[in-house]
């Protein structure tokens, strides 16, 4: 894949492919780009599987406010950096229908028959356009996609999309279909992403940075834990405007500016450490759609069967323990033999439903019809 999060990394920087051939070049894959997915999807399960341990420990607040405080921006970050080639061309469109909206389609509806047998509610409806739990993702990559040639267009296209998720942040009435407020929210963070390139990541991975970013992420983790007992993580859901969280419309005009600058400084600095070679973990990251679409099912049993109501769960070994299993969960679900078993539902061929390339039009034929 070359424009998802279980896409083949981007090449490596010029200087390790200088004695390559091009064809090589072009098709070598970066342990960075991979090392940084799979370890964007474990920060996702463990804040997950962190949120039922925020109601009674004061570090695990913290823990789970830093994470989703860029978690999510960087997951969208990584997913533009990767969208930065669509053009709508008919292999990338078809790419983006089996590897976005077919997955869409069926996790939803296997979600939403998953809730109606666990919680024995069958009457509970299935929406497409309001997507279940981790489903808003999927939803939001798609608008994010198509509106690519749109955003590359522009000359500053980031400060017009922080501008459409300020708006939104101030807009109650915007509602809630197809989980617009999320999407114009973490719009930015994609679109920063189509205009990054691999040097800017290089740049990242410089010393100087990494050991600037320690007392950074330090400062950040102790900040969550002071503001841990009245700051509410809805903050950083952008699951609605400001005004869901007590606070009058105008608010947003600074605080999604705020949290953007917040996400994107953390983004940064969890990207610096994230290593360079190759690691026991990097072909993990070309499996992270699939970690990301199965682990919810995991994630919410969790919560339909009180796994948690167990007390030893909340104390510091417990916490220890959870944040191992989601690791553990969530690297199991990357791996190859999951990706074969469900590469029918995540990554389908669908060869029956397109068109050969040699009968698609182009050039002068396409003009003329």
């Amino acid at each position: 894949m070359s424009h998802d999060l279980s896409a083949p990394a981007p090449t490596a920087p010029r200087e390790s492919l200088t004695a390559a051939p091009a064809k090589q070049a072009s098709t070598r894959r970066d342990p960075y780009f991979d090392n940084a997915k799979y370890l964007t999807i474990v920060l996702v399960a463990c804040g997950h599987a962190w949120e039922p341990l925020t109601h009674g420990s004061r570090f695990a607040t913290a823990a789970y406010l830093t994470v989703y405080a860029f978690h999510m921006p960087a997951f969208a970050l990584v997913s533009g950096y990767f969208s930065r080639s669509f053009d709508m061309a008919p292999g990338r469109v078809r790419r983006l229908l089996t590897s976005v909206v077919v997955p869409y389609l069926v996790f939803e509806t296997a979600y939403t028959l998953f809730y109606r047998w666990a919680q024995d509610d069958p009457g509970y409806p299935l929406s497409l356009l309001d997507p279940w739990y981790v489903m808003w993702f999927l939803l939001a990559l798609f608008i994010w996609r198509i509106t690519t040639p749109l955003w590359l267009t522009l000359r500053h296209p980031v400060p017009v999309a922080l501008a459409l998720a300020v708006l939104a942040a101030a807009s109650p009435e915007l509602g809630g279909d197809i989980s617009i407020q999320r999407v114009l929210g973490f719009l930015p963070f994609f679109v920063l992403g189509l205009t990054l390139r691999a040097e800017h990541f290089e740049r990242l991975r410089t010393w100087r940075v990494r050991l600037f970013a320690l007392p950074v992420g330090a400062a950040a983790l102790v900040t969550a834990y002071l503001v841990a007992p009245w700051f509410s993580a809805s903050w950083l859901y952008h699951r609605g405007s400001v005004t869901g969280q007590g606070a009058p419309n105008w608010a947003g005009l600074f605080t999604t500016p705020a949290l953007f600058c917040l996400a994107l400084v953390l983004t940064a600095c969890f990207l610096s450490w994230v290593p360079g070679r190759h690691l026991w973990c990097t072909a993990l990251g070309a499996g992270t759609m699939y970690g990301y679409l199965l682990h919810g099912f995991v994630i919410k049993a969790s919560r339909f069967w009180d796994w948690y109501d167990r007390p030893w769960l909340h104390t510091a070994l417990g916490e220890l323990a959870v944040t191992a299993a989601a690791v553990g969960l969530i690297t199991a679900l990357c791996s190859a033999p999951v990706r074969t078993v469900f590469r029918f539902a995540v990554e389908p061929r669908m060869e029956w439903m397109f068109r050969r390339r040699d009968e698609v039009p182009s050039g002068r034929a396409a003009k003329d019809a």
